[in-house]
């Protein structure tokens, strides 16, 4: 039986537990209460039951799908838009199913953070700075490879996708400060 082993599992599984919270937290006050998700991914249209209707009889499969100006002699036009439409193949009634299958997720993930943290070097973690920014640096790494590739054509706009980033990267840093606070380093104290 290996004691140190069970310690620093145990503080790994409560710390991921801890940052799980923070991220259910942040996303009921930062999504929830102030309706970021919403005014980026969820923008209203002026005429929304008529392209509703437009999408429902034209799109019936889900996937996603880019909607480009009309190809003229010289190629595509400049200067017109390109639309994307995502239709994930359900309705409102699966929210909550959804919900539910997303939640574990959000402790998975600051689980599979307290354990890298854990492995990192004892320089990093005797420092709490140095904690904080190698969780936040984890963060900011999902930011940028979850939403930079959906910056461009048919995609977010730059501040959409900057906020994104930057919306990670907060998230990851408030997780850091939690996971600093469990993740000490196994000659340190155990709490």
């Amino acid at each position: 039986m290996n004691l140190g082993g069970d310690i620093v599992a145990r503080k790994v599984v409560v710390a991921g537990m801890l940052g799980g919270l923070v991220i259910m937290v942040w996303m009921f006050l930062v999504n929830g209460l102030l309706g970021f998700n919403a005014r980026i991914n969820m923008q209203r249209m002026d005429n929304e039951r008529v392209v509703y209707e437009t999408l429902k009889n034209n799109i019936t499969e889900p996937g996603r799908y880019v909607c480009n100006p009309e190809v003229t002699s010289e190629g595509f036009p400049g200067g017109e838009p390109v639309y994307s439409v995502l239709y994930g193949g359900m309705g409102h009634e699966a929210a909550g199913r959804n919900m539910l299958i997303q939640l574990p997720f959000f402790f998975i993930a600051p689980m599979v953070a307290a354990w890298m943290l854990s492995s990192a070097s004892s320089k990093t973690l005797e420092s709490t700075p140095r904690k904080i920014a190698f969780v936040a640096c984890i963060g900011l790494l999902l930011g940028v490879w979850g939403h930079l590739g959906n910056y461009g054509i048919g995609g977010y706009p730059l501040d959409s996708t900057i906020a994104l980033v930057a919306h990670d990267f907060l998230l990851w840093t408030l997780v850091g400060v939690v996971l600093a606070r469990r993740i000490r380093p196994e000659t340190g104290s155990d709490g």
